[in-house]
Formats: C-alpha cells, structure tokens, sequence
C-alpha cells in the first residue's frame, strides 16, 4: 500500500478517527515518522486468518484495486476475511466498500478515428495472455457475492473514467510490462520484441489512443 487514501482521510476527520492500514508489504508507503499520528500500519495477507486483535475491530474496511491479486475461486474466503473485521457494536454492523477495475473490460479509446490502436492491442495480448488474473469478470459480480455473505444495504457503483486517468493507467501498464522483461525466465528474443511492442505503445498513447477500463465500487454492511 502507498497510504494514499488514509493520509488524505487523516486530513479531513477528527485526530480521534483510527486508521489503520493492511497489507503485505509497505515499501511503497512513507516512513512511519512521516505519517499522521492515527495512522497505523498492520501486515495482513487478506488470503490469511484475521489477526485476533483485528476481528471486528472497524466501522469501515475499504478495499480496492485487489483484480490482479484475486481470483474467482478465492472470493468467498475472502470476503468471508473481510466481513471479520467489521464492527458490530453499530446495526446492522460496519460497512464493506470495495472499489475494483474489470479487466475483462479492456478496450481502447482513441481521440480521432483516424488514429491507430494496434500496438495497444499487441502489448494488452502480451500482457493478459494466459495469466487468468487478468480475467475478472467476476467483478461486476461483486454486489452478488456481497449479497450470498448475507451483506445487507448493498449498492453498486459503474464508471467509466475520464481521458486522462484512461492515459495514467495505459503508463502504469507500459511500467508494468517493461519490469516483466527483466524476469529471468523470459527469453531474450521475447524481451525484445515486448520492449519494441512497448515503444509502439507510448508512441500511439502520446498521439492519442490508451486502454480504457471499467470501474465498479460496492458498499455493503
């Protein structure tokens, strides 16, 4: 996690609220000093048994951008995981908000028709391949799976974004390709024809064409 989302909720509720933060790994957040005071950080793989001292220990969990990490077959364990840490001290008990990008959505947005969006659909071919994180057509579901873990109030949000995330996320997947090619397992022949796939990609993004996906958030309690 980067904390992102809870130094910007710190800002705005009283020092009172309690933060915590969950994850596996905390290299991409600030240095403990940097953070404000009820900021906590816990290392929890959400795969794993709750820690004790977390079971019902929230009135809010949020959880996003979790696609690639999940797969279908796991949803049920982990919202299972999930709901232990909500608080029932409130009625119905605390709320589960969930905010996810469909990869199956996956398609190309271009700003004039004219333009080109092959090398996207090379590079998008490279990157979900076989790898079935990147089927998630499970997560349009989501409310129903909320639902089947006997979540009540449960209400689904669909957007589509604005250009200019569309571009963000078409550079973070570039990143993401481009470390791939420095896996010790992949050829050095491959490695080359993705980087020149990758070039062709952040020429045809830069003149206007990026991937676009769907995104969906869920709150339940």
């Amino acid at each position: 996690t980067s904390s992102i989302w809870l130094t910007d909720l710190a800002n705005k509720l009283p020092r009172s609220v309690r933060l915590d933060g969950l994850d596996v790994s905390f290299d991409a957040a600030p240095l403990r000093e940097w953070l404000p005071a009820n900021v906590t950080l816990h290392h929890w793989n959400i795969k794993e048994e709750v820690p004790e001292h977390l079971v019902g220990a929230y009135d809010l969990v949020n959880i996003r951008f979790f696609a690639v990490v999940i797969r279908s077959s796991e949803i049920k364990d982990v919202l299972k995981n999930l709901i232990r840490l909500l608080s029932f001290q409130i009625e119905p008990g605390g709320f589960l908000q969930w905010t996810d990008a469909d990869f199956s959505s996956a398609r190309t947005v271009k700003l004039r028709p004219d333009l080109s969006d092959e090398p996207l659909q090379r590079l998008w071919s490279f990157l979900r391949g076989d790898d079935e994180r990147f089927y998630t057509s499970w997560v349009p579901d989501l409310g129903t799976h909320f639902q089947e873990a006997k979540l009540v109030d449960v209400d689904a949000d669909r957007r589509i974004p604005p250009p200019y995330i569309d571009q963000a996320m078409t550079e973070i997947m570039f990143l993401a390709l481009e470390v791939s090619t420095r896996n010790k397992d992949i050829d050095d022949k491959r490695a080359q024809e993705v980087r020149a796939t990758i070039r062709d990609a952040v020429k045809a993004s830069r003149e206007g064409s990026n991937f676009q996906f769907t995104y969906w958030r869920f709150i339940g309690r």
